[in-house]
């Protein structure tokens, strides 16, 4: 949306933040298979995606030209429109499955630590450093998520 102006990422952003409050209003924040609000959430998703794609029309083809190999390039609305079609149940799996984080951000502060440590010190200076600074930090991120 930031780089391409494009009117269906703005839809898309307001709609897996609505998406994300409907589950956490469910009674055990995740949605069953069989509920009206899920089969609303994945035909406005289809939607959004069907705007998208009428908005990055692929230019036609110039007829002069050389003919080139390959695919010709798309942008890059266009890839992450291919990749949010084809991985849709992925990319919706936080409505169904409790354990699938809306985001990646805890992902993300487990990682940071360790390419923190990589940077100041150029690396671990064996494997089995390397471990032991991982098991360590597994330990403390986990007493952290259980809040001990």
């Amino acid at each position: 949306m930031e780089q391409d102006q494009q009117q269906w990422a703005s839809s898309m952003i307001t709609f897996l933040l609505e998406a994300k409050k409907v589950c956490e209003a469910a009674p055990e924040n995740y949605l069953t298979t069989d509920s009206p609000e899920l089969r609303s959430i994945f035909s406005r998703y289809d939607e959004i995606l069907q705007a998208g794609f009428a908005e990055n029309i692929p230019p036609p083809k110039p007829k002069e030209e050389k003919k080139k190999r390959g695919r010709p390039k798309q942008s890059k609305a266009k890839n992450l429109l291919d990749r949010l079609r084809d991985f849709k149940p992925q990319v919706l799996a936080f409505l169904t499955h409790p354990l699938v984080a809306f985001d990646n951000n805890q992902a993300e502060r487990d990682v940071r630590m360790v390419k923190l440590r990589q940077k100041i010190s150029g690396t671990f200076r064996s494997k089995k450093g390397g471990k032991i600074f991982c098991r360590i930090r597994g330990y403390i991120s986990t007493q952290r998520k259980n809040g001990l």
